[in-house]
């Protein structure tokens, strides 16, 4: 092990010493949600939709060609914010993430990492962009829906909220009544990182590849994990 590793070692274990509540993006350090149901496709089907109701020039061209439906939905709401048709748009997505939970794969190391923090006695809680209704069925076909009910906090109608804006992260930490550095957010993009500092809560973020940790990186974020099995390591030694 080398002096480098030795330090990154002793900052995760000063980081989970630390929290006492953990706040948990979904897609990502839970589960790929996409991983059989393409989140590119279900952008371009949100597109295609907008087009075949005269609505083409709702979205810029770096918009249609984003490949993400968050983005697709937050250009919807900047130029109708509150309207039926961003109501629309967003059961469209939802929709197509409750279809997705059935292809979903559990991301490595999570599901013992949730159950042994909540053996240990740590809240659970989960701050997403993704439908609170998916978050609830995916984590109930895997038997996780008691180590985080009722702290599940996702994407609503009002779409200003969504990260990097810390309203869910906040939300969480008002109805757990735990102080912001108490906690801890796992997260695997710039926005989780940029939420998490806005409520001004430690972050670790879950990297699964080489392109993730870079875009962690140069966003800010000073500590990564390649893979969730050094977390569950240092929580179980804690224990």
């Amino acid at each position: 092990m080398t002096e480098e590793t030795e330090d990154e070692t002793e900052e995760l274990r000063n980081l989970i010493r630390r929290a006492r509540v953990v706040l948990w993006d979904f897609d990502g350090p839970i589960c790929r949600l996409f991983a059989g149901h393409s989140a590119e496709r279900v952008a371009t089907d949100l597109a295609r939709w907008l087009e075949s109701r005269g609505l083409h020039g709702l979205l810029t061209r770096e918009e249609r060609e984003s490949l993400d439906p968050h983005v697709v939905l937050r250009a919807v709401d900047r130029r109708h914010p509150g309207s039926d048709l961003v109501a629309e748009l967003e059961e469209r997505l939802t929709q197509e993430e409750l279809r997705a939970t059935g292809s979903a794969m559990p991301t490595a190391y999570a599901d013992p990492l949730i159950r042994t923090w909540t053996a240990v006695g740590s809240r659970l809680a989960i701050t997403t962009n993704n439908s609170p209704r998916v978050v609830r069925e995916y984590l109930a076909g895997r038997d996780l829906v008691d180590c985080f009910t009722p702290h599940l906090y996702g994407r609503s109608q009002d779409l200003h909220h969504l990260k990097p804006d810390p309203h869910c992260l906040n939300r969480a930490l008002n109805a757990m009544g735990a102080a912001p550095e108490t906690a801890l957010m796992i997260g695997d993009t710039p926005s989780d990182l940029l939420a998490a500092n806005s409520a001004g809560v430690p972050f670790l973020g879950y990297a699964r590849n080489e392109r993730k940790e870079k875009l962690l990186r140069e966003a800010g974020a000073t500590h990564t994990v390649r893979s969730l099995r050094s977390v569950l390591r240092q929580v179980r030694a804690q224990a």
